[in-house]
C-alpha cells in the first residue's frame, strides 16, 4: 500500500514537471516571437529616411536587442530610436547612449531617469556630447547612491522600494550634497529609527540647502566643508539641517554686505535676498547708468526733464525804455 502511494506521488510529480516545462516552453516561444516582431519594428524605424549605413543599423539593432533582453521596456527603446532618427543623432553617439543604459540596467540600477534625460535632451536639440556627458554623470551618481544604500542596509536599515531612494540620493549627489553627508544621514536615520519617507524628505531638504549654497556662488569644496562642519556640531538630524541653514544665512548676509560695498566702489547694484533665500540680482537700476540724469542732491526740488526751457526773468531796470514822446 505504501509502495503504491509512493508510485502515485512520483507519477504526479512527473506529470507536474511535464506540464510546467510545456508551459514554460510556450511562454519562451511567445517571448521569442514578440522579440522578433519588436526587432523588425525597430529595423523599419532605423531604415526610414536617415543617414545610418547598413553596418550602423546592424550595430544599433544588436545593442537594442541587448537592452530588451536586459529588461528595458520596448516602448522606451523604440522612443529613443524614434527621437534619435528624427533629430539625426549620430549612430555612434546613439550607441554610446544605449551602452550607458545597458550598463546601468545590468548593475540592477534604475534607468528611467537616464531615459527621460536622453529624450529631453533630444527634444531640446542639446549637443550630442552634452547628452552623453549628462547621462554618464547621472549613471555614476546612481552607482554611488546604490553604494550608500547598501552600506545602510548592512547597518540594519530596512528598505522597500530601493530604486526610488537610489534616485533621490542620486539627485542629492547631483545637487552637490556631499557623499559622506548622505551616508551619515542614512546611518543616523537607521539609528534613530526613522522611516524611509522621513529620510528621503531630509535628503531632499539637504538638496535644497546645497542648491542654495550653489546660488550663493559657493564651490563644491566649500559646500562640503560647510556640511562637514554642521555634522560635527551635533548628532541630531534636525540640528544638522538647522546649522546648515544658519551657515547659509551667514553667507547670504556676507554676500549682501560685500555687494553693497561693491556698489559704493563700482556703482553696480548689490544682490538682495528674496523670500526663498536664494540670491538674485536686484531689479532696481543703478542711477549711475550711462545716459541717465544724475540724482538730485538732498533738499533740492526735482527738476522736470524733457520740458521746454523757461524764459529768463528780467529786472525792471534792465527792461528796454519806451521811445520818447514827440
Amino acid at each position: 500500500m505504501l509502495s503504491k502511494n509512493k508510485n502515485k506521488l512520483i507519477l504526479s510529480l512527473i506529470t507536474f514537471f511535464l506540464i510546467f516545462s510545456l508551459v514554460n516552453l510556450a511562454f519562451a516561444e511567445e517571448a521569442v516571437e514578440n522579440l522578433n516582431e519588436q526587432m523588425e519594428e525597430l529595423k523599419n524605424i532605423l531604415n526610414s529616411p536617415s543617414t545610418y549605413s547598413a553596418f550602423q543599423i546592424r550595430m544599433l539593432l544588436n545593442t537594442a536587442q541587448d537592452l530588451l533582453e536586459a529588461g528595458i521596456l520596448f516602448e522606451d527603446t523604440r522612443g529613443i530610436i524614434e527621437n534619435s532618427v528624427e533629430k539625426s543623432l549620430d549612430a555612434y553617439n546613439l550607441k554610446k547612449v544605449f551602452d550607458v543604459i545597458l550598463e546601468t540596467k545590468r548593475e540592477s540600477l534604475p534607468t528611467k531617469s537616464l531615459i527621460n534625460k536622453i529624450n529631453e535632451g533630444l527634444a531640446k536639440n542639446v549637443n550630442n556630447n552634452i547628452i552623453i556627458s549628462v547621462i554618464s554623470t547621472k549613471a555614476e551618481k546612481l552607482k554611488i547612491a546604490d553604494e550608500i544604500l547598501n552600506e545602510a542596509r548592512q547597518d540594519g536599515l530596512e528598505i522597500n522600494g530601493g530604486e526610488e531612494i537610489v534616485e533621490i540620493l542620486a539627485d542629492s549627489l547631483e545637487n552637490d550634497v556631499p557623499q559622506e553627508s548622505l551616508s551619515w544621514l542614512l546611518k543616523m536615520g537607521t539609528k534613530e529609527g526613522r522611516s524611509i519617507k522621513e529620510i528621503t524628505e531630509i535628503s531632499e531638504e539637504l538638496s535644497y540647502l546645497s542648491l542654495l549654497a550653489s546660488d550663493l556662488g559657493l564651490t563644491a569644496e566649500k559646500i562640503s566643508l560647510l556640511f562637514k562642519k554642521a555634522m560635527s556640531s551635533s548628532s541630531n538630524i534636525e540640528d544638522i539641517c538647522e546649522n546648515i541653514q544658519k551657515s547659509l544665512e551667514t553667507e547670504i548676509s556676507t554676500a549682501k554686505i560685500e555687494g553693497e560695498v561693491g556698489e559704493t566702489v563700482t556703482g553696480t547694484p548689490p544682490t538682495t535676498a528674496i523670500d526663498s533665500g536664494i540670491i538674485s540680482p536686484s531689479s532696481e537700476e543703478s542711477p549711475a547708468d550711462i545716459g541717465e540724469t544724475p540724482t538730485q542732491e538732498a533738499g533740492e526740488a526735482p527738476t522736470e526733464t524733457g520740458g521746454a526751457p523757461e524764459e529768463p526773468s528780467t529786472s525792471p531796470t534792465e527792461e528796454t525804455p519806451s521811445p520818447p514822446e514827440n
